[in-house]
């Protein structure tokens, strides 16, 4: 999934007040309404007007945005820090039948 800069999306400084986005996206969002453009990404461009203005208008959701935005690598999961105590195969174990014995034989055989 690719990054969005919603601030960019909006045209709007990451330090615009809540009026400021709201009037941008206003502005944003006559311009390129699929009823009034006659643009052919208007759609395109006003989905992603709505999906930016949904996040920076609530605070609680700007504020994790932010936090994201301004670590590179969390946007790529290079920053993932599992748990404490987390297996990440304990979960498939009891899922898929158990351990590896069913595979060892299989893969012994074909080495």
């Amino acid at each position: 999934m690719e990054f969005k800069d919603y601030y960019k999306v909006l045209g709007v400084a990451k330090t615009a007040t809540e009026a400021e986005i709201k009037k941008a996206f206003r502005k944003l969002a006559r311009k390129y309404h699929p009823d009034v453009s006659k643009e052919a990404d208007a759609a395109t461009r006003m989905s992603e007007l709505n999906e930016a203005n949904a996040v920076l208008s609530d605070p609680e959701k700007r504020a994790a945005y932010d936090e994201l935005g301004s670590q590179p690598h969390a946007r790529d999961g290079g920053n993932f820090r599992p748990p404490p105590n987390w297996d990440a195969g304990r979960e498939f174990t009891g899922t898929f039948g158990g351990g590896n014995e069913e595979f060892s034989d299989f893969f012994e055989q074909m080495f």
